[in-house]
């Protein structure tokens, strides 16, 4: 074992990572413009191909593009000589991974992409190699030198390939003016899928499940309606189930500071007539926002007339998986 300094180690590494990554800058040219229009054009998918570390770059690069708005997939070199080529169709288009450029099962597909005139992006550190001759066009990521001290593992190559690889990404969003919406669609399970797709509809109670009580009722029996309903407020409507104000738990309290007397004074004399309510086509993330900003746990629901349809809670938002 030699003695070392770990995080001489870790500096010595990030900084060569940093520096390889800041060398892609002077690279870009006319060259990546085009490789950004014939993955724009392209009406089949990005197929993306790497050897070893690369294909696992490729893997990252490929579900990038995917979740971003650009058809991806990847195909592994080598099984594509055993029947994996059939996945690649005469609409698509390769975006093949070599840091040495000569790696010799992508150098083998080339001329079958060739016959099914399959565009080729060639991404590699030697603009010499056969991978950057034989490619449609050529995205320079060559690096001075790996963070490996042998200079050998590939560390700063499969860096600055995954950033370029991002920058492609990015270009073709922005082009496509790709939304958030747009992205929560390709990530439906994540917590950005259901701030950005569900609705105040999807997470509400029912109207059968809202605590109503109507002007004139005594306080003491309103208490008894929300106890029943568990929602820790009740709505107050008229005869035509119009809302017309709420009373919560905290409206209680301010009412029992002020020493009232819940069996003679009736809840129009105590409740909020300017209460906060959502509709059910409104994302469910706001109803949460405003539930945050006004420091309240549960929000009634109303159609276009003002009628309570239902109630959402905290709690419903917490099984949603939104807090």
């Amino acid at each position: 074992m030699t003695q070392v300094s770990f995080l001489d180690s870790a500096r010595r590494t990030i900084g060569l990572e940093r520096d390889a990554v800041g060398e892609l800058l002077s690279h870009l040219d006319a060259s990546f413009e085009r490789a950004c229009e014939i993955m724009l054009a392209c009406r089949g998918r990005v197929v993306v191909s790497g050897m070893g570390k690369s294909g696992h770059i490729g893997t990252k690069i490929a579900a990038t593009l995917a979740s971003t708005g650009t058809p991806a997939l990847f195909v592994h070199p080598a099984e594509a000589s055993h029947g994996d080529l059939g996945m690649i169709t005469a609409s698509d288009v390769v975006l093949a991974l070599s840091n040495s450029g000569n790696t010799a099962e992508l150098i083998t597909l080339l001329p079958l992409l060739k016959r099914l005139r399959v565009p080729v992006i060639g991404m590699t550190g030697n603009s010499d190699s056969q991978l950057a001759k034989a490619a449609d066009v050529h995205i320079d990521v060559r690096v001075g030198q790996e963070a490996c001290p042998l200079n050998l593992a590939p560390t700063s190559s499969t860096t600055a390939t995954l950033v370029m690889g991002d920058a492609l990404a990015i270009a073709l969003l922005e082009a496509r003016g790709f939304t958030a919406e747009d992205f929560a669609f390709s990530h439906p399970g994540g917590t950005l899928g259901r701030k950005l797709l569900l609705k105040v509809a999807d997470v509400m109670r029912d109207a059968g499940a809202v605590p109503k009580v109507k002007p004139g009722t005594a306080l003491g029996r309103a208490l008894l309606e929300m106890s029943a309903k568990g929602l820790g407020m009740t709505t107050v409507v008229d005869d035509d189930n119009v809302l017309l104000g709420l009373f919560t738990d905290g409206d209680l309290r301010r009412a029992l500071d002020h020493g009232i007397d819940i069996q003679r004074t009736t809840i129009e004399t105590v409740m909020n007539r300017h209460s906060k309510t959502v509709s059910a086509q409104m994302l469910a993330a706001e109803a949460l926002n405003i539930m945050d900003n006004f420091k309240i746990s549960a929000l009634v629901v109303v159609d276009t007339d003002n009628h309570p349809i239902g109630a959402v809670h905290m709690h419903d938002l917490l099984r949603a998986g939104l807090v």
